[in-house]
């Protein structure tokens, strides 16, 4: 089978229709992308990984079911295992370890762009291009902000990719900033200057 975008864009948007889960597929896309251009890697297969690693989570919400029923899916639309195993790989409670620099950006990637997200929609400009890695290092000191987010998964995140966790805030922040317009995140900023 050969990935493509459209075809995990038709996936996720057939069992998914909550418009936060969609755009938090493509907030966790686009860090992830990000991390594959970094890291020499492949942006494309990696990008689909990241934009349907909750594919079946609306429908399917409880531990029991996600992330192994689009993991059943994937392999019934001819997925290749690479893909289902990082997607498996990202629930703590799959007993799928991260092996892969994949499976382990995958991870580091999918709590920090939602808070990332929930950080830039809080500021006053309701914006990515604006927000700095310091207001969300202080954020995350804020236990009642995004209170569904476990921190030490945002620290082991950074530490999986053996990066300081302000390095791995401002990538995730830079590589969200380019999909700001995609992501609704562009607030009231007119230009890119942030």
């Amino acid at each position: 089978m050969k990935l493509t975008r459209d075809e995990a864009w038709t996936v996720l948007t057939e069992h998914t229709k909550s418009e936060s889960l969609l755009k938090h597929a493509l907030g966790v896309e686009a860090a992830v992308r990000g991390y594959a251009r970094k890291f020499g890697e492949d942006e494309n297969g990696w990008g689909i990984v990241a934009l349907l690693h909750d594919f079946d989570y609306e429908r399917w919400p409880s531990a029991d079911d996600h992330p192994f029923r689009g993991g059943e899916i994937l392999r019934l639309r001819g997925y290749p295992e690479w893909v289902i195993r990082a997607i498996l790989s990202h629930a703590d409670y799959s007993g799928v370890p991260r092996e892969s620099l994949l499976e382990k950006t995958l991870f580091a990637c999918d709590e920090m762009a939602g808070f990332v997200t929930a950080a830039s929609l809080v500021r006053p400009s309701k914006s990515v291009l604006d927000l700095e890695p310091a207001s969300v290092m202080k954020r995350m000191k804020d236990k009642a902000f995004a209170r569904g987010v476990k921190r030490e998964d945002l620290r082991a995140g950074a530490e999986l990719l053996g990066l300081p966790l302000e390095d791995h805030v401002a990538n995730v922040i830079a590589f969200m900033r380019e999909q700001a317009d995609a992501l609704g995140l562009r607030g009231t900023l007119t230009d890119n200057s942030g």
